[in-house]
This record gives C-alpha cells, sequence and structure tokens, in this order.
C-alpha cells in the first residue's frame, strides 16, 4: 500500500543569506538563488500529489532587515510575480498569497491581484506566498474582523469555534499543513503559521535552501511517512 503524501507543506526557506555570505557574495544574490531554487522544486513536485505548498517569503520581521536588503527583496517580488504571470499561459500553478499585502508597493499588490485572477482554475500545486506575514499579526487581524462582525449583530460570542476562528485567517478554505519544513538548521517556527500549525509534522535540515533540492523534499516526505500521527490520541499497539 503506497504510504500517504502530505496535501499541504509548508516551507520556511531560510539560509540565502548565509549561502550568499559563505561564497562572498551579496545577500541579494543568495534570495536569488533561493528564488530559482522554489522555482526548480515547484517543477519538479509537480504531479507528486502536493496539493498546497505554502511558502515564507517575506515576513513581518523582515522590514527591520537593512534598506537595501529590504529593497532588494521587493525587487525580487516584483520581478518574479511578472515572470509568474508572463508564464502563466504554460504554468500549472495556481499562485495567491497571504498576508497584509497593503503596505506593499501599489504595483505589486496590483500583480499579486491579478495573478491570482489569470491562475486560479489552474490544476497544478496551489502555490500560497507568505508576503508581508507573520502569524500573530494574522491572528490580531482576524480577532479584529470577528469583533466587528460580533459589534454588528452578524455573530453572536457564544457563536465562536475554532472552525468559526479559522474562517476568518488568511488561509480560510485551505487546510492545515501535515509538514512543515525549515532549512538553514534552525529549529523555531519565527511566526509561522502557528494556529495552522498545531499537528503539522516538522522537519528540519541543516541544507541552506538555495542548495534544497528535490531529493531534499522527497526525503523530508519520507521522514513525515514514518511518523505516528495520533492527533492527541493513542494508536493502540503501538
Amino acid at each position: 500500500m503506497a504510504k500517504e503524501i502530505p496535501k499541504h507543506i509548508g516551507i520556511i526557506m531560510d539560509g540565502n543569506g548565509r549561502w550568499a555570505k559563505k561564497r562572498f557574495l551579496p545577500r541579494i544574490l543568495g534570495h536569488r538563488r533561493g528564488a530559482e531554487a522554489l522555482d526548480r522544486l515547484l517543477k519538479a513536485a509537480d504531479g507528486m500529489g502536493i496539493e498546497h505548498i505554502t511558502v515564507y517569503a517575506f515576513s513581518t520581521e523582515n522590514w527591520k532587515r537593512a534598506e537595501d536588503e529590504v529593497s532588494g527583496l521587493m525587487n525580487l517580488m516584483r520581478e518574479y510575480i511578472q515572470d509568474y504571470i508572463r508564464d502563466n499561459e504554460t504554468s500549472r500553478l495556481k499562485i495567491d498569497s497571504i498576508g497584509d499585502l497593503s503596505v506593499l508597493d501599489e504595483d505589486i499588490q496590483q500583480n499579486i491581484k491579478l495573478l491570482k485572477e489569470i491562475s486560479k482554475d489552474k490544476p497544478g500545486i496551489n502555490l500560497h506566498i507568505a508576503i508581508n506575514y507573520g502569524g500573530r499579526d494574522e491572528i490580531k487581524r482576524a480577532f479584529k474582523t470577528m469583533a466587528n462582525a460580533i459589534k454588528s449583530g452578524e455573530i453572536a460570542p457564544d457563536e465562536i469555534s475554532e472552525e468559526l476562528i479559522a474562517s476568518y485567517l488568511d488561509t480560510a478554505g485551505v487546510p492545515d499543513p501535515e509538514l512543515i519544513i525549515r532549512t538553514s538548521g534552525e529549529y523555531r517556527l519565527s511566526n509561522f503559521l502557528p494556529w495552522q500549525s498545531a499537528y503539522s509534522e516538522f522537519y528540519f535540515t541543516d541544507k541552506l535552501w538555495p542548495d534544497f533540492t528535490i531529493d531534499d523534499l522527497k526525503d523530508a516526505i519520507a521522514s513525515y511517512q514514518n511518523r505516528d500521527r495520533r492527533f492527541g490520541g493513542r494508536n493502540e499497539g503501538k
């Protein structure tokens, strides 16, 4: 019997800057190599049975980085979104985003909106790009919207449930990730999908993100397939 492939994988793509530093290259070149690694991975993973991949592209905390690095990341994001739009006719990717886009430059916001619209019926992997995303910020924004709905009488306080809260999150309608991968040897979530990852399996690797390949993804999936997922219960006989 074939082992189950996770339908949704979250990826914290860490180590771009360290990859560049090891090679005495500018940090932004590390980010570019990281974007290329993601592109290769998505193409290689098509057809494996993975339905959703959520990648941590830019966090709410990343604004604290040096101005030239932030500017370079925004330009790189702008470039790759335009590439996805240009390649949409032949691409199988369905692409959307999570996070607060309101602070991004208007052209980036509009191109993300366009990309969502033109790729919405694609049959391949649904790529969710986390841009200006932070898990606590997501929950805060969801609670503000819920509070306004309660105030207006749309919902009653006693109607609040986990399912209702989830419906107000950026990931509404998307299954929680079964597997979260973090590269570069760090062992933390860094504010990535804290609500959604309550029962996720975690896979950590020392590989820096630009070096991460489809074989590394297969290793992570194999590790996931050997886990005993009990969701707080107990599998008798184990």
